[in-house]
């Protein structure tokens, strides 16, 4: 068993890994100043835009915590319900609702992982044997695996100079 103290730095490294310090790109910095000209831009050979990937992690983190604190939440269709329908932003503002989005759930789902009542190991109730650890770490590796395409497509469009 381990003892209240490794337990309260595992969270707090849990934490660290889901905002993206240490060795990946936040989130933050990833969005930020994302120059709307190329939000729905594909190059030739990328296999989605920066809004489609913007909104993948929005929905894909947006599951993993509704599916850690609600054992009623259903999960989209995979894979079309993690993917919006269109490779641009629907409307000048949808950008910008995506980034407010994502930020909230990622401070929920920190907030889920300091919670000293949550334990992290425990099988969920529901589901196949996941634990909220499980889900932590799936969201820190799924979002720095999407961040890093997200930084190479901007790199991509707008030159190697970025």
């Amino acid at each position: 068993m381990s003892s209240p103290e490794s337990q309260q730095e595992l969270r707090r490294q849990l934490v660290d890994a889901l905002r993206g310090h240490q060795a990946h790109i936040d989130f933050d910095s990833a969005v930020k100043d994302f120059p709307a000209a190329i939000q729905g831009i594909r190059p030739s050979g990328a296999p989605h835009s920066a809004w489609q990937l913007l909104e993948h992690l929005r929905i894909a983190q947006h599951d993993i915590l509704e599916f850690s604190r609600n054992p009623e939440h259903k999960s989209p269709n995979w894979p079309e319900g993690y993917w919006p329908e269109t490779e641009a932003p629907p409307d000048p503002e949808a950008w910008s609702r995506s980034v407010k989005s994502f930020q909230k759930d990622a401070r929920e789902l920190a907030q889920l992982v300091n919670d000293p009542q949550a334990d992290l190991f425990k099988a969920f109730e529901h589901g196949d044997g996941q634990t909220l650890l499980r889900e932590a770490l799936l969201t820190a590796s799924h979002n720095s695996y999407h961040l890093g395409q997200l930084m190479f497509l901007k790199k991509v469009i707008l030159g190697a100079g970025t």
